[in-house]
């Protein structure tokens, strides 16, 4: 993967690896739902899942640790190559992978879809990277990556009504990680599952009001993480129709303020940081649109859509610089994941493999 993909200055980057090397072995303060079968479920994270548990949490943890892959990718000759590459030796070992596996067996919906969808896309980073190291750890990590792949297709298979909130338990959001991974390890059935129940829960979806975002404290748009899953399932022209339908409320004209970036009144209250991220993976949900548009006046059926193409760019602008602007958090309820939203985004990791 060239640096031209990952335009962010190297001195930022080396930031945002500080802020994950700092928690991934920080295992208190500690937030997680664990599921207790009995006192054998009563244990420190690092005894319960020992790959993935510092970082407040485990999805947090899981998703630093791509964070770490996919820089070391962008800047292989950085600075922070080397300390990156041994957290992710020590973190990623036959003797802690194999532990993780058993608290799945144990407990097959912990941090289902969010956490596991981020497990997937570690797995894929790492399937796609040419290095000596990443193909080993690759390997390692084969066992939880299969036991999680199998956990989510029994439970998408039975799946019949879409978790639609702006947080964890979201399904759009997850599907679209999922699915990415899908693409990239070549799982021809998963890609097929998948696209099957996207269009079984969101193809017929029709006048989604945007003045109910954010529905809480949202980390993830409803509306725009269901647009950003369909393009990448949809033709550019039948994408183009669903999102007219969809979407009404878009403006034709230059106006920006049909979806304003979410203010944080106190960086330092956990659930508020949430609106940092909101505002970071806005700005990527709405660049995955983009990408899906017809991008000619004359092509067909691109309709209201491509009349829709400028305000969307700038609108994804403006969330992507208020975003990035308060992605380095000194307090830790920002600073143990908001780094991952920022890498994601800037890497165009939902656009480029």
């Amino acid at each position: 993967m060239p640096n031209a993909q990952c335009p962010m200055p190297i001195v930022t980057a080396a930031k945002f690896v500080e802020l994950v090397l700092n928690c991934i072995e920080c295992e208190y303060p500690h937030s997680n739902i664990y599921w207790l079968n009995s006192d054998d479920d009563v244990k420190p994270p690092r005894q319960l899942t020992p790959a993935f548990y510092g970082c407040l949490d485990w999805h947090s943890a899981v998703h630093g640790h791509w964070l770490l892959a996919r820089l070391i990718r962008c800047f292989p000759e950085a600075s922070f190559s080397f300390p990156a590459r041994q957290a992710l030796n020590k973190s990623l070992t036959a003797e802690n992978i194999e532990r993780e596996v058993a608290y799945f067996q144990r407990h097959p919906s912990f941090e289902r879809p969010y956490g596991v969808a981020w497990l997937l896309q570690l797995a894929a980073e790492l399937h796609e990277w040419d290095d000596v190291d990443a193909k080993q750890w690759r390997v390692i990590l084969q066992p939880l990556e299969t036991a999680i792949a199998n956990n989510l297709k029994s439970w998408l298979q039975q799946l019949t009504i879409c978790d639609r909130t702006g947080m964890h338990k979201q399904t759009a959001f997850a599907l679209g990680l999922i699915l990415d991974w899908a693409k990239i390890t070549e799982n021809t059935d998963f890609i097929e599952l998948i696209e099957h129940k996207a269009k079984q829960f969101y193809l017929n979806d029709q006048n989604y009001s945007l003045r109910f975002e954010p529905l809480g404290y949202d980390f993830l748009s409803p509306s725009l993480a269901e647009a950003d899953l369909m393009r990448r399932i949809l033709s550019k022209n039948a994408f183009a129709d669903w999102l007219s339908s969809f979407l009404p409320d878009i403006p034709l004209d230059n106006s920006t303020t049909w979806l304003k970036p979410v203010e944080v009144e106190d960086a330092q209250d956990y659930m508020q940081s949430h609106f940092y991220g909101l505002n970071l993976s806005r700005a990527w949900m709405l660049e995955g649109i983009i990408s899906n548009l017809p991008n000619g006046v004359g092509e067909a059926h691109a309709g209201r859509a491509y009349r829709r193409f400028k305000i969307l760019h700038n609108t994804a602008d403006i969330h992507r610089e208020i975003g990035l602007a308060n992605a380095v958090s000194e307090h830790y309820a920002g600073s143990h994941w908001l780094g991952t939203f920022a890498v994601y985004l800037t890497t165009s990791r939902g656009l480029v493999f």
